[in-house]
């Protein structure tokens, strides 16, 4: 069996580009923000919130979940999402280590 391009980088590396892959769409962003402002929702919010249709709502909300940021439960006919605190942080946590390692050069050192 080859190597694939995912084998040239470490698991860090690849769940962060997953995790850039789900944010990378304002529908997301849009529901991540509606979340945190919310702690909760029943998907027929985020349809009445973002406008977009209900099938729209739940793909997005699929993409999200598969990379463990939301989570959520079934009550009845209702789904309702929350953040998933554990892999908010993990996810927060690898974000930041990539970014804390910028040390802004000084005027003579930057190309």
């Amino acid at each position: 069996m080859g190597v694939t391009k995912s084998d040239l980088f470490t698991e860090t590396q690849n769940e962060l580009a997953l995790a850039a892959k789900a944010f990378a769409h304002p529908a997301r962003i849009a529901i991540i923000e509606f979340l945190l402002n919310s702690n909760s929702c029943i998907n027929g919010d985020l349809v009445n919130e973002l406008g977009l249709a209900q099938a729209t709502i739940s793909q997005h909300l699929r993409e999200l979940k598969d990379i463990g940021v939301i989570q959520g439960t079934i009550e009845g006919t209702r789904v309702s999402y929350c953040i998933n605190p554990r892999r908010w942080e993990e996810i927060k946590t690898q974000f930041n280590k990539v970014f804390n390692q910028y040390a802004p050069p000084t005027p003579d050192d930057c190309c």
